[in-house]
This record gives C-alpha cells, structure tokens and sequence, in this order.
C-alpha cells in the first residue's frame, strides 16, 4: 500500500503598509506565500504550486499577486519604505 498525498504551507513574508483596492484605507497588509506539496508517506517532496497573496487588516480583502510582484512588495518592506498599492497614485497631503 503506498500512501499521498499533499500537504499545504502557509509562509508570511512581510507587513506592508498599501493603500487598499477595495476599502480605500491605508492599512497594513500581510504579503503570504502559499506552498502546496506533494507528500509520500507523510513526507513533502516536491512543490506541486506557489500562490503569493496580500490581505487588508482593515477589510480582510485578499488580492492574488504574481511572483514578480511579491519580490518587490518585499523588497519594498526590507528597505524600509511604505508601499503603495496597485497602480494607485499615493496620495500627497493639502497645501493651501
């Protein structure tokens, strides 16, 4: 008898503060990598697919994302700078 099957593996990669799609707000945003293995005997060997993803803490909105996309939301988040959301002009503040 041989035994498969998958498992799933869910990873944060960063907190990014983004202007969000939906609500409008800005909020912070978790970016997560989702990992899908194939497992034998309870054992993961090999990835089947990769799903990265961003959700709105204010609304719980989740917005799929490509990989390229990811790298520089992350990259964004190591250097230290805020985010802003997808082809959203950022906002500047009044003058008068």
């Amino acid at each position: 008898m041989i035994i498969f099957g998958t498992k799933g593996y869910l990873y944060r990669l960063a907190i990014l503060t983004l202007v969000c799609g939906r609500c409008g707000n800005p909020s912070a945003h978790t970016l997560s990598k989702r990992v899908t293995k194939f497992t034998l005997f309870f054992v993961p060997l090999f990835p089947l697919s990769t799903k990265y993803t961003t959700q709105c803490t204010f609304c719980g909105t989740e917005q799929k994302v490509t990989g390229e996309q990811a790298e520089q939301l992350r990259a964004q988040a190591a250097a230290g700078s805020g985010g802003q959301a997808y082809g959203q002009p950022r906002q500047q503040p009044y003058q008068s």
